[in-house]
């Protein structure tokens, strides 16, 4: 099939980037440059509409995204990029994803003007919806570029059976916390364990996506 690519009449067509394990990254345009580019050369790049110029995903902060595969949507206006992003994500702020601001219904309070009720930025549920992929970005960085001084870095080069052992101490040490009656220790405790379960799935190459696919399999 012969397709033909729409580009609107500044010349762009929006690009959604995903990575290998499904999730959406970012969305940003292209141009005709910029596409020719990414196919060329096997990385991401895109046109700044503010700037108006060609610029490549991580030239600056070295998060470049490789391109596996390249798809076009059923009217060819827009690009679905699927890419191994390098380095702990590809959000500006830090994040994996750039779409990290969970939206909620206002449960009372303003309407849109179709009066629809009015939705609403929850700064707490992007926080603590995002602090595990962060963290377990974290890890793969470390793993990727070690950093002297490093603790993950060192239970890294210590293998399996150190990390193993920090697993069943740290779970060891969740039963005792659990046994008192103040909440505090089992909070630390239990963050100690989740710390080195992250440690673990990163040495044997098992992503968070695996686990969450899995817990999704088993809800009722």
């Amino acid at each position: 099939m012969d397709l033909k690519l729409k580009f609107d009449e500044q010349g762009l067509i929006p690009a959604i980037i995903k990575s290998r394990d499904g999730e959406v990254l970012m969305l940003a345009y292209m141009n005709r440059e910029a596409l020719e580019r990414t196919l060329a050369t096997g990385y991401t790049w895109f046109y700044s509409r503010s700037r108006q110029k060609l610029w490549q995903k991580g030239e600056s902060s070295g998060h470049r995204q490789r391109v596996i595969e390249i798809a076009a949507d059923c009217d060819c206006d827009t690009l679905l990029i699927t890419v191994d992003q390098i380095g702990p994500g590809a959000c500006h702020e830090g994040y994996k994803s750039c779409f990290h601001y969970p939206i909620k219904l206002a449960a009372e309070g303003g309407t849109l003007e179709s009066g629809e009720p009015q939705p609403t930025f929850d700064p707490d549920a992007v926080y603590n919806s995002q602090i595990l992929y962060q963290l377990y970005q974290l890890i793969c960085e470390r793993r990727q570029h070690p950093k002297e001084g490093s603790y993950t870095n060192y239970l890294f080069e210590q293998g399996i059976d150190k990390i193993l052992k920090k697993v069943g101490e740290e779970t060891a040490e969740v039963i005792i916390a659990a046994k008192n009656t103040e909440p505090d220790q089992l909070i630390y405790e239990a963050s100690d364990l989740l710390y080195h379960l992250l440690v673990l799935l990163v040495e044997k190459d098992i992503t968070l996506a695996q686990v969450w696919q899995e817990l999704a399999s088993r809800r009722r």
